[in-house]
């Protein structure tokens, strides 16, 4: 019987990568999407659609962070990063799309689903390569949770650790990887990239805005790859 692992699910393009690496590897599936308050639903939609491809059990949970908003995709008052090049938004700096704690609450979620199905594993689709300048995708912020989970959980300390490790591992396999590395994985694992959806700000008709921060390195990491996007794009 395979062993359980929880992956957080967005339904965008990273997190699909995971759950087919994390499948391939042998896992039994246990998909977490958190609805955060965000601004959009889609991304939620494309989640359950990613989950259901891949068999997985799918469970969404409401936690509302828009209740503290200090983020452009919590908050309609926070100005939304539009037109910046890839290059830009490796310069920038912390964006206004950060959203505080996100991963933190996100983990602490996976770590309590986790801690209840009898599993020591997690999974999470953090880069430290292409991404957006965000505190919580980092290696060490990731090496700081895994600490904490086997300080805060009941057979984190009762358990015995091999070697001095803790029995909690969160996986996190892109880490290291471009996006362009990303998609050339996904394809070589035949993950159905029209399943997902990554744009923050989406259009009422639910088509990608190609022109947020998330948008352009999504269509970078395609170029890279050598192949289009399957998704139509409003600009």
């Amino acid at each position: 019987m395979n062993k359980p692992a929880v992956i957080l699910a967005s339904g965008g393009l990273d997190s699909t990568t995971l759950l087919a690496i994390a499948k391939n590897e042998g896992w039994a599936l246990h998909a977490l999407t958190l609805d955060y308050g965000q601004s959009h639903r889609r991304e939620l939609e494309a989640a359950e659609r990613v989950a259901r491809h891949f068999g997985a059990q799918h469970l969404t949970l409401r936690v509302e962070l828009s209740r503290f908003g200090g983020s452009a995709l919590t908050s309609e008052a926070i100005e939304r990063p539009h037109h910046r090049s890839a290059e830009e938004i490796a310069a920038g700096g912390i964006p206004s799309t950060y959203v505080p704690a996100r991963n933190t609450v996100f983990l602490s979620m996976a770590l309590a689903w986790a801690e209840a199905l009898g599993s020591h594993d997690l999974f999470i689709g953090v880069n430290a390569v292409d991404y957006s300048g965000y505190p919580d995708c980092r290696p060490e912020y990731i090496a700081a949770f895994e600490q904490l989970a086997n300080l805060a959980t009941r057979e984190g300390v009762t358990s015995e650790h091999e070697q001095g490790r803790g029995i909690y591992t969160v996986h996190t396999p892109l880490m290291h990887l471009t996006k362009g590395e990303i998609i050339r994985k996904g394809l070589e694992l035949s993950v159905d990239y029209s399943l997902t959806h990554s744009c923050y700000f989406p259009t009422s008709e639910g088509l990608p805005c190609g022109e947020c921060d998330s948008c352009i390195l999504r269509l970078k990491g395609f170029r890279e790859a050598g192949l289009p996007d399957p998704l139509r794009y409003a600009k």
